[in-house]
């Protein structure tokens, strides 16, 4: 059964990074919020950050530490675990073109910090359990949706029927919920299946971010600092489904030997430390972000591929956005759920999240070139941003998401 009344202002689906920070932003202002996570329970606050590093990490960015940090959860994730990098080298692995960013250079004290999933998870859990405003339910899987002139209502596996008048779906690439409400995307068949692992290296990282863009997908090293101890990595391969088949079922030396050859040997002997797991990748974008008591953030609004970094980065802005247009509702007496104002978040946010995928959809189609004319072009084009100071301090920016009006929780 379902009351007259709504359950609460805003309910939201899905419990991680993204979902979780947007009940932060709002339980923090006081507003009555329900997230609802399928998951059993929450990562393990015990573990996180603790060990072996998790499989699932994140680059943030400057921006996205501010919003934490305005969120108070940055300094526990520092405590657990956080690696800052100053640089970044790119390279083409087809020829001599290479690029590097400093932090320096782009005026910022890091480019970004390489983040475990579960740590931040886990801050925002603690977080969250301080907000009396915020509910938080496990296990709680939307089984449909029933949408009419009235407020939304979310029809859970158990039997129990949930209203509000505002619903986000923040519930992943492959959103249920976003497919309930008959919201189109366009997709993006990249032809690539991610490659990921942990690994020692033999020579430590130096708080530095690599990428090579090999014949068959780009390899990323992405440096993690274990107990004091640099030579750490996790390794992001975006390749062939054909090639990822084959690297996953090598043996351990025989992957590590492959990942150096892949790197160029710069880091020395590359020993994997975890199991390897293989990802589709696909990018996606809905046709839309928003229905009258419906909006769609993160993952559910928008997949990229990881060769940038910038999906975690985009989904943290959206919810930034949407919660700071939601708060500004609320001072004026509007319903969360008024399309015409929730209309404003899909305005700032499509354009930019488009442009990012347009740019990342271009690095890959020119990067996975094979003529020898673009294999000139692109390595005389990686030699020429290196040489030119405004141009590299312009992408440092925008890959810090100092991009357009920064909601005020980021800035």
């Amino acid at each position: 059964m379902v009351g007259d009344m709504a359950d609460h202002d805003v309910i939201i689906v899905g419990g991680g990074m993204v979902g979780a920070t947007l009940a932060c932003l709002l339980g923090q202002a006081g507003v009555p919020v329900m997230l609802l996570d399928a998951a059993p329970s929450s990562v393990n606050a015990e573990t996180a950050g603790c060990g072996p590093a998790d499989l699932r990490v994140s680059a943030l960015t400057p921006v996205s530490q501010r919003l934490l940090d305005g969120l108070g959860v940055w300094p526990s994730m520092r405590e657990r675990r956080v690696t800052p990098y100053g640089r970044m080298r790119v390279w083409d692995g087809e020829g001599t073109g290479e690029v590097s960013f400093s932090a320096d250079q782009a005026g910022l004290p890091v480019l970004g910090h390489i983040v475990e999933n579960d740590v931040v998870v886990a801050a925002l859990d603690a977080r969250l359990a301080e907000l009396p405003t915020v509910r938080r339910r496990f296990a709680a899987r939307v089984a449909g949706l029933e949408r009419s002139d009235d407020d939304p209502v979310l029809c859970l596996e158990s039997g129990e029927r949930l209203r509000a008048p505002l619903v986000v779906a923040a519930d992943g690439a492959r959103s249920p919920l976003r497919e309930m409400a008959g919201i189109e995307t366009r997709s993006d068949d990249t032809g690539q299946v991610a490659l990921v692992t942990s690994v020692r290296t033999e020579r430590p990282h130096g708080g530095v971010a690599r990428q090579a863009f090999l014949a068959d997908g780009p390899l990323a090293f992405l440096p993690l600092t274990l107990d004091g101890d640099e030579r750490h990595c996790s390794i992001v391969w975006s390749t062939s489904p054909t090639k990822t088949e084959r690297l996953a079922a090598l043996s351990p030396a025989s992957l590590g030997a492959e990942l150096e050859a892949g790197i160029g040997a710069c880091l020395g002997r590359v020993t994997p430390t975890d199991r390897a797991v293989c990802l589709p990748l696909a990018q996606r974008h809905a046709e839309r972000y928003t229905l009258p008591g419906l909006a769609l953030v993160g993952d559910a609004a928008h997949s990229i591929h990881p060769l940038a970094g910038q999906g975690a980065n985009l989904g943290m802005m959206d919810v930034a956005v949407l919660a700071e247009e939601l708060l500004e509702a609320r001072r004026r007496g509007i319903a969360p759920g008024d399309e015409a104002w929730l209309a404003r978040y899909a305005r700032r946010r499509r354009g930019d999240n488009a442009a990012m995928l347009c740019l990342m959809d271009a690095f890959r189609l020119l990067f996975g070139a094979r003529h020898p004319a673009l294999t000139l072009a692109r390595n005389l084009g990686l030699a020429g941003v290196d040489r030119l100071g405004p141009v590299k301090r312009l992408l440092m920016q925008q890959a810090a998401g100092q991009r357009g009006r920064l909601p005020a929780a980021c800035r």
